[in-house]
């Protein structure tokens, strides 16, 4: 435990009362001429927020003087919520009146305000702001002859950001901009600014896809030192002793199967059938680390990134493309250096044998999810005769993977097995079409071989007490599990133990139960959004989706930097390398991959999802006045969602509904006409027309066009179906 930990430890559970900076230096004995780093020490505690120095010149511990730390939510109507630090602790409401120019995502200390009878959720009011969130803010600017403002792209920022005329810097009315706030807000004034970058106009649709990534300050461009350095080291080649020291599996028939477009191959897999009740199955992973140095500026630089982020048109990558699609990537008819696990897998899909080794691969085909899938399911002759040397593999590795999936079933994974959007661009980037994208024979092949390899990874490490980058998937919250029970209900269905713990394997049971029904795709996705995000940790817990008690991510180094944690783990670990000293790196190691990769993903995520969003909008927007039939995806306080046919989702706004006064009942979740008795219920079947569509917004609005289209419902439906 260092100084600063002690010192934090000491005020949590020593300290009665909020102490000078005298008596904290008696407390630890500290010198006159130590009293710098003492003050230094205990402003990096007020700045994280673990410490507040009063007005009293006194040092105390948040928790201890009725305050809170967290992180605002904010909403458009100048309100927030703070997210506690404390997990444990419901969020409080700020009001406008209380946020003291704070603002979304700002990291503050809260004090709250006494519960009343009036006033049954905790309120509180902002007193310091510990770190500013939004020093740059994407948006629209607006001019008028002396000054101008620019309009926030994220709602949760409530306020307009005003714009001296000498700072708008060539930009013009709705070009999209990048703003720095020169001047917080306070009670009395919004934010002020200056404009650092035009992004471009409005009416482009690039500008929101540039605007996102900036926004989400996502890293477009490797730094030239870093390219250099991936020139370097593509550029050597295998040395000799690579090819003594590793398993040499070159003449083994490896092959890759991913989507025709991909480029950065990293997993590669063989199989046969050694017995009636016997299977070997081999996963090759590209070894990055073997050119990607642990603190070296690649690598620094991939920490900074975490994972590779996929767009509809492009992919922004973790690392640079000398070594994601060149060095590393297992491409056709090259030696390449692999981690590879090898298992041996009975007929009820247990590993009952596996090693890890280093070794060295060629792939003999790069196969495509497409091809394989068209072989096992429509006996495409040409593919067959193309292909012929592997098929017989191709059928055991198919045979395989569905031992693999029942056993995964009996034991209660969940597996979300429904079509994925896919939207379709032209040569210039413009979308196209959108479409559904089954997951094929194929793909779920591979899908199980990449788990159960994950799975055997993460148990052999946890068992040899290594620190390690473990997956998990934390149980579900009990109170979104009762509200996707309550909507589920609306389409007749239930499950059993909401109100104790849920096993993944009721989920799993009504997935089943739904299969092939018109409402799958709308309880598909009311379940995902039910359950937890999974993460990445330094401790080993239980994956809840997958219900497995070990899991990791290995089977991707390339474009996920736990991954390459991993795989320098195992390998300092085969060879080793690691003494007593190195545990302790190791233990503060992967607990910062983990917390950054967890986070990085979350942005990924963010970015991927509004990136698709803007693409189907600029799709649909010449749809304007086209009717389509749909399913009520969503029902709100302010109007019904409804998703069509293609995945496409819109709004019906409250205010287009005028054939009634419609009442919301947040606890069904439904909306209720006053005077025709007509209800809205996820899952109804409604026929819409599009009326308009921003690219700026994102947004997509539908009006009902037959108000009696959708079932009334006079009673409520009877379950006709039950997860047990």
């Amino acid at each position: 435990m260092n100084f600063k930990e002690k010192m934090l430890a000491f005020m949590k559970e020593e300290a009665y009362k909020p102490l000078t900076l005298n008596e904290l230096m008696r407390a630890f004995e500290v010198e006159n001429n130590m009293k710098k780093e003492m003050l230094k020490t205990l402003n990096e505690l007020e700045n994280e927020g673990s410490i507040i120095f009063t007005r009293s010149q006194r040092y105390g511990i948040p928790g201890k003087m009725n305050l809170v730390t967290g992180v605002l939510d904010g909403n458009q109507k100048g309100f927030a919520f703070l997210r506690a630090d404390d997990k444990n602790m419901k969020d409080i409401f700020i009001s406008p009146v209380d946020m003291n120019g704070a603002m979304h995502g700002d990291r503050v200390i809260v004090r709250p305000m006494k519960v009343t009878e009036e006033v049954k959720s905790p309120e509180g009011k902002v007193i310091r702001i510990i770190q500013r969130a939004n020093e740059y803010v994407i948006g629209t600017f607006q001019k008028s002859r002396h000054f101008g403002f620019v309009v926030p792209d994220d709602k949760r920022i409530s306020s307009d950001i005003f714009i001296p005329r000498e700072e708008f810097n060539g930009a013009d009315t709705n070009d999209k901009v990048n703003v720095k706030i020169t001047e917080w807000p306070d009670k009395r004034k919004n934010p002020e600014g200056t404009i650092v970058e035009i992004i471009g106009d409005i009416e482009d649709t690039k500008t929101h896809i540039e605007a996102v990534l900036l926004d989400k300050k996502v890293r477009q461009v490797f730094p030239e030192d870093v390219i250099k350095e991936a020139i370097r080291v593509s550029s050597e080649g295998i040395r000799e002793q690579e090819y003594k020291r590793r398993t040499d599996l070159r003449d083994l028939p490896i092959i890759t199967i991913d989507g025709a477009d991909a480029k950065d191959l990293d997993d590669a897999v063989y199989a046969e059938k050694i017995s009636d009740n016997e299977y070997k199955l081999s996963v090759h992973i590209a070894d990055v680390t073997h050119y990607v140095k642990e603190d070296r500026k690649l690598d620094k630089e991939a920490l900074k990134r975490a994972t590779s982020i996929y767009l509809v048109d492009r992919v922004i990558p973790m690392l640079p493309k000398e070594l994601s699609n060149g060095v590393c990537s297992l491409n056709p008819n090259e030696d390449k250096l692999t981690l590879s696990v090898q298992m041996i897998i009975n007929g009820e899909g247990k590993v009952t044998d596996y090693k890890i080794f280093e070794s060295i691969v060629r792939n003999h085909y790069r196969m495509t999810y497409t091809d394989v899938s068209d072989m096992l399911e429509n006996n495409d002759e040409k593919l067959i005769e193309k292909y012929k040397e592997i098929l017989a593999m191709l059928k055991v590795m198919e045979e395989l993977s569905l031992i693999l999936r029942k056993k995964r079933e009996v034991r209660g994974a969940i597996d979300f097995d429904f079509p994925e959007t896919q939207i379709v661009t032209d040569e210039t980037g413009k979308a196209v079409d959108v479409t559904k994208y089954e997951r094929r024979v194929s793909n779920k092949m591979i899908e199980e071989f990449m788990l159960v390899c994950n799975e055997t990874v993460a148990e052999h490490y946890y068992w040899l007490n290594m620190p390690f980058v473990y997956r998990i998937h934390e149980d579900p919250d009990e109170e979104k599990m009762y509200e996707f029970n309550t909507m589920i209900h609306n389409l007749g269905y239930t499950l059993k133990g909401v109100n104790n713990e849920v096993h993944p394997r009721e989920l799993q049971q009504l997935l089943l139960k739904i299969k092939g029904t018109k409402e799958e795709s709308l309880i598909n996705n009311m379940m995902l959004r039910s359950l937890r995000k999974a993460i990445y940790s330094p401790d080993s817990n239980p994956h809840f989706g997958l219900a497995a008690q070990y899991y990791c991510h290995f089977t991707s180094p390339i474009r996920r930097y736990p991954d390459l944690q991993i795989h320098r783990i195992i390998k300092g670990q085969l060879n080793g390398k690691f003494s007593e000293d190195d545990y302790q790196r190791l233990a503060e190691r992967t607990a910062v991959v983990a917390e950054q990769s967890s986070k990085m993903e979350r942005v990924a995520d963010e970015v991927e999802r509004d990136v698709d969003k803007i693409k189907i909008a600029e799709y649909m927007s010449d749809k304007t006045g086209e009717e389509y039939d749909g399913v009520v995806s969503g029902v709100t306080s302010f109007g019904i969602f409804v998703e069509l046919e293609n995945s496409v989702e819109g709004l019906v706004h409250i205010s287009n509904m005028v054939d009634d006064f419609y009442i919301f009942n947040n606890e069904k979740r439904e909306l209720y006409g006053q005077t025709s008795g007509r209800i809205f219920r996820i899952g109804d079947k409604v026929k819409i027309r599009v009326e308009n569509v921003s690219i700026a917004r994102a947004e997509i609005d539908f009006s009902l066009i037959d108000e009696f289209t959708s079932e009334i419902h006079n009673e409520e439906k009877e379950p006709v179906g039950t997860a047990k």
